[in-house]
Parts: C-alpha cells; structure tokens; sequence
C-alpha cells in the first residue's frame, strides 16, 4: 500500500509526493505518526496533528484532508490530501 499527499492551492496540486509501506490495510496502522512523518519530511512540511477524525477517514474512505489549522506551524497552502492507494 501507498501514502500519496498532495499540496492543494486554489484547488490545483502545486506539490506531491508517496511513501510506500508494507501492508495491505489501513486498518493495519496502529500509529500514523511514522508514515506522515516519512510523508511530510520528503514534502519539506511540518507534521500535521492527527486526530481520529483523520483516523478514521483513512480507515473508511481511504482518504483524508488535513486543512492549516491541523499544523503547529503557519503553512502556506489550502490543504493537504492524503489518499491510500
């Protein structure tokens, strides 16, 4: 399974990136921080704070949005999308 984030400004991808991890379901993650930690470091981003809303949207949809609000630190973009494939 992949981690594709894609940095959304105006609604047009201005950066992306994929970090690959070795399981078949999201229900497998018991913590997330690792993969997104991989995933923001290779996006030059700060770690965005996970809560179970984003949890649980992984899990069910296979896909989750973290807006600026989500980050300790001022970022520059309208949102970060985070889709399992």
């Amino acid at each position: 399974m992949k981690i594709w984030g894609k940095i959304r400004v105006d609604n047009s991808t201005v950066s992306s990136s994929t970090v690959t991890l070795n399981i078949r379901s999201a229900y497998e993650v018991e913590d997330w921080s690792e993969p997104f930690a991989r995933l923001c470091h290779d996006m030059n981003l700060s770690r965005p704070v996970i809560l179970k809303k984003h949890v649980r949207d992984l899990q069910q949809f296979g896909h989750t949005v973290f807006l600026p609000a989500d980050f300790m630190e001022p970022v520059d973009f309208d949102k970060l999308e985070i889709e399992l494939y």
